[in-house]
């Protein structure tokens, strides 16, 4: 069976390229290595680099392929904050063609990367998918307009499509100031440097982390399970909330405290319906997952 990976060089599409090769698949990845990177690709996957914006060589590349991952875009906040047109173009656009490539190829099913930052600042915990979206960026406008549009493309055309919202990600292979760059990578990074881990304000902000392990499960379940593909969205985190002041004691090292800046306070996924409609649930403790990027960066 032929499956496609839209950004399948990048931090968690590399991973799930991985699991699927392991499995036995035959694994397409469209990359325009812009973020991604080769030595991230699996070697028994075939790599077209092409970019998403390209939708006439997008088509060609899909044929008689059954699923279709999208993990590909430019998921950096402040970077579409300065440049929406630019990063339109690619998480709007560059949706629209995978969407357009699986069509004219009768794809099965398409599984989306989304974001959490859909939801932006939300009063009540834990964040449910019925919640107003409230995105206080373009990038998280972008997503959410992909949501629509794999809903759209699921009752019109009749592409079985699932949107995953992704919380905070980590694991092995992420950037610390790239894409999908959040507290922990950062601090990998100070730490490896042996410079002092900086934390805004006092530290007690909190985050729901998830390892890329268990979005490579969530995703693999999207793929399989028989119930889900009318256009679903589904919150794919930890289900927890962990200070950053936490984060930096499992990571070791100096603290240094800085100016508080604006960004949510508190952030917690509720994961009900992921665990009803995929009979999914993460595996990867914290301290088990910053233990494993501590060895993976021999630190």
């Amino acid at each position: 069976m032929k499956i496609i990976v839209t950004g399948g060089a990048g931090f968690i599409g590399s991973h799930i390229v991985d699991a699927l090769v392991d499995e036995g698949y035959e694994v397409h990845i469209v990359d325009n290595l812009s973020a991604g990177k080769k030595e991230n690709v699996n070697p028994k996957a075939v790599l077209h680099v092409v970019d998403i914006r390209e939708k006439e060589k997008l088509i060609p590349i899909f044929e008689n392929a059954e699923y279709v991952f999208h993990e590909a875009g430019f998921p950096q906040v402040q970077y579409s904050i300065e440049n929406p047109v630019e990063t339109s173009g690619i998480n709007v656009e560059g949706t629209l063609n995978v969407l357009e490539a699986s069509r004219a190829n009768k794809v099965k099913r398409v599984i989306f990367a989304s974001s959490a930052a859909v939801y932006g600042n939300q009063e009540i915990l834990p964040i449910t998918e019925n919640m107003q979206v409230n995105p206080l960026s373009p990038y998280g406008a972008q997503k959410y307009i992909g949501e629509v549009y794999m809903k759209l493309y699921a009752q019109i055309y009749g592409i079985e499509t699932v949107s995953l919202r992704y919380f905070n990600v980590y694991g092995p292979r992420q950037s610390a100031s790239g894409a999908y760059a959040s507290v922990i990578p950062k601090f990998i990074e100070f730490r490896k440097k042996n410079e002092p881990l900086p934390i805004t304000g006092d530290g007690e902000q909190t985050r729901d982390f998830v390892n890329v392990k268990d979005i490579v499960s969530a995703n693999i379940l999207a793929m399989k399970e028989v119930g889900v593909g009318k256009g679903e969205t589904l919150n794919i985190g930890g289900s927890n909330q962990y200070s950053v002041n936490y984060i930096a004691k499992l990571t070791g090292g100096e603290i240094l405290y800085i100016p508080p800046r604006v960004e949510p306070r508190k952030t917690q996924a509720s994961i009900v319906a992921a665990k009803g409609f995929l009979n999914w649930e993460p595996r990867v403790m914290l301290e088990e997952g910053i233990h494993e990027l501590k060895a993976y960066n021999n630190i």
